[in-house]
């Protein structure tokens, strides 16, 4: 396939790239930075974008099959909040402008449940520091499931969402958290990776959310 990768320097973006390129996919890898991007590859082509410019960003990715969105507006951040709401709604729109149907999100665990009705981002004990930017996933969420035109999917990774190794396995669940033997929820950037594509070449979750876990 012809995947456009955006956010592909970050800190899942670049591991989405490696996942794509291994399985021998044409990858476009869009970001505000690309000479951050590395690695060496015939079918990786690396642009330059700010996703808030439609027009732009739709002509980038206008002729792929496939949109995947890593996009981070920061965690530093003092407009979070705004800054990926809007960035993300810029990407939908883009994405139908140039008439590419499946569009494929990295969201956060945040509106993952707690209990049944309470979202993980809304308890106590939900960190502050990510409270902005796991706030901003989960209403981007709502917005997305108002979208009526592209088969759309939301990842929501596990609570703990850590660089390590690909193992290639992992659990699929919809709207609570994985947990393992030990009540923690985990998953490697990398196997996160392989869950998206998998989702991608395979589409089992279209206009749906879903999360992942050992």
């Amino acid at each position: 396939m012809k995947i456009a990768i955006i956010g592909a320097s970050g800190f899942v973006g670049s591991r989405l790239v490696t996942e794509a390129l291994e399985r021998g996919h044409d990858v476009t890898a869009i970001a505000r930075n690309p000479e951050k991007i590395t690695v060496q590859n015939a079918a990786l082509t690396t642009k330059q974008a700010d996703v808030n410019e439609v027009e732009g960003l739709a002509e980038l990715l206008a002729g792929h099959d496939v949109v995947i969105s890593s996009f981070n507006a920061g965690w530093d951040s003092p407009t979070l909040y705004e800054d990926f709401l809007a960035g993300s709604k810029a990407i939908q729109e883009a994405t139908k402008k140039a008439g590419v149907n499946r569009l494929l999100v990295v969201g956060g665990a945040g509106s993952l449940e707690a209990a049944p009705g309470v979202q993980l981002v809304d308890t106590p004990q939900f960190p502050a520091e990510w409270k902005a930017g796991a706030t901003a996933a989960r209403d981007y969420l709502n917005v997305l499931k108002q979208e009526e035109d592209l088969d759309w999917t939301f990842l929501s990774p596990a609570i703990n969402l850590y660089p390590g190794e690909r193992s290639g396995k992992y659990k699929v669940g919809s709207n609570q958290p994985i947990f393992d033997e030990e009540g923690k929820s985990n998953i490697s950037a990398e196997d996160l990776s392989v869950a998206l594509l998998d989702e991608v070449e395979k589409p089992a979750h279209i206009r749906q959310r879903f999360t992942i876990g050992y």
